[in-house]
């Protein structure tokens, strides 16, 4: 039994290196992958410099010294045990060099997932000048952890982009004409790490895909017709760049996603004209790109209650 448990074990840790690997993510910073930590173990060779082949060279782990010396080392990095390596004359000697090493596993574990079409990253834009914006949420327990490095680029060319103050998001901007059909995607690259846990996340769209109107502003009521503007972040002409609404009526109390409408429809005007006796209900319209139907804006609303009409943000 104990011969059959030992060749169970090493097996098990054979695969687990075995399945692993090793890659250089920026100077000076290793990534181990694994399939998932729990009992992984991976061996990792680590190399002070060619300068010091000759030198008696001292190694430490996260400020602790290791007892293994020498200008190449291998190192066991054991579950989500990472670390910074560094190298020295002598214990306590001068600094020759560092390495990281970072853990990524197959499972998702810093960054919530928003749904199954979304994935982890969201992005979206208000309209065709080339800005755009992608968030995220940590989960509670990674609450902490940041952005290590974020990539975004199209047909080769690097996009401008800078982090949110808070870590939760990043906005771009590409060099676009809103009146040329798009040819190239964007891909977007971010590492984020908590510790030495590392997530590697991606992202591909068209411009097109992600455009999403602002909230639509200024609804308000006149008798029985209720009118809207376009958004003032929206491209001019509207005639060029129209909207589809989508007005739905529903019972008060219910909020605009509700199933059960009273009226649900769509146009392309600004105006609807409602054509019940209805008393209480609550007056709902979305937009979209009327072209490439992209994603709804959120809800704009009207609660009317005995036909008395409140439109305000918090109604």
């Amino acid at each position: 039994m104990s011969l059959l448990f030992l060749t169970a074990v090493c097996a098990a840790l054979s695969a687990a290196v075995s399945s692993s690997s090793i890659e250089t993510l920026a100077d000076n910073v290793l990534v181990v992958k694994v399939p998932e930590a729990d009992g992984s173990l991976v061996k990792v060779p680590l190399v002070c410099g060619e300068a010091h082949q000759n030198q008696p060279v001292f190694w430490s782990k996260n400020g602790e010294e290791l007892m293994t010396k020498g200008n190449k080392i291998t190192v066991e990095v054991e579950e989500l045990l990472g670390g910074n390596y560094t190298c020295h004359l002598s214990p306590n000697g001068e600094y020759l060099n560092h390495t990281t090493i970072m853990v990524q596993q197959n499972n998702i574990v810093i960054l919530q997932k928003k749904d199954a079409k979304e994935g982890h990253v969201h992005c979206s834009g208000l309209n065709y000048n080339g800005s755009f914006h992608c968030t995220w949420k940590r989960t509670a327990h990674r609450s902490h952890a940041a952005v290590f490095l974020l990539h975004a680029e199209r047909n080769g060319e690097k996009i401008p982009c800078e982090l949110d103050a808070d870590g939760s998001g990043v906005r771009c901007q590409i060099d676009y004409c809103p009146y040329k059909e798009e040819q190239h995607r964007i891909y977007l690259s971010m590492y984020i790490r908590i510790d030495y846990l590392i997530e590697h996340h991606t992202k591909s769209f068209y411009l097109r895909e992600i455009v999403r109107p602002a909230k639509l502003p200024n609804v308000h009521v006149n008798g029985k017709v209720f009118s809207w503007n376009y958004p003032d972040s929206w491209e001019k002409p509207c005639s060029y760049f129209g909207l589809n609404f989508e007005v739905k009526v529903v019972h008060k109390g219910q909020p605009c996603n509700s199933q059960r409408a009273i009226r649900n429809t769509t146009t392309d005007e600004t105006k609807y004209k409602i054509n019940f006796k209805e008393k209480n209900y609550v007056f709902c319209v979305r937009a979209q790109d009327k072209f490439t139907q992209g994603p709804w804006n959120h809800w704009s609303h009207c609660v009317v209650t005995n036909n008395a009409v409140d439109c305000s943000p918090h109604s």
